[in-house]
């Protein structure tokens, strides 16, 4: 639905989860809820596909996004984010395309693709055809002791 999204200079998205050191600090920095070391290192090497995305100079992983499916028809979008610093320049943009082609490529025709969209992310994902499903369907969570 999207045409694929360059990266500004200096920037640089790589295949795969970031490590579990920086899966942490890019959800406590981005405002997603913290995570332990122990559930972080289940997520990166748990889901379905990934992308980071490094800043050059740095060496620092900015961004990140994956997926979670079953490879046949359903996909979820998960874990978007990006340092505050490095926000307004098209990195969520660029991880949310490549996400979405990986889908598109990997994945039969007609998959189901999904996301749970805080406030500040609706826009990008409005931008790539997401769309609210309620009042029909709405999102429900539990957190398990």
């Amino acid at each position: 639905m999207t045409a694929p999204t360059a990266l500004p200079a200096g920037y640089r998205l790589v295949d795969g989860p970031p490590t579990v050191g920086d899966y942490l600090i890019l959800r406590k920095r981005s405002g997603l809820s913290p995570r332990r070391p122990d559930q972080a290192a289940a997520a990166v090497q748990g889901g379905w596909a990934a992308v980071h995305v490094l800043h050059e100079e740095s060496g620092t992983t900015v961004g990140m996004g994956r997926v979670l499916g079953d490879g046949g028809w359903y996909f979820h979008v998960v874990d978007m984010a990006v340092l505050p610093e490095h926000q307004r320049r098209g990195i969520g943009d660029a991880v949310l395309t490549a996400l979405l082609e990986t889908i598109r490529r990997e994945a039969p025709p007609g998959a189901f693709v999904n996301l749970l969209a805080d406030p500040p992310g609706r826009r990008l994902y409005e931008r790539h055809g997401f769309r609210q499903t309620g009042p029909n369907s709405v999102g429900m969570a539990r957190t398990l002791d």
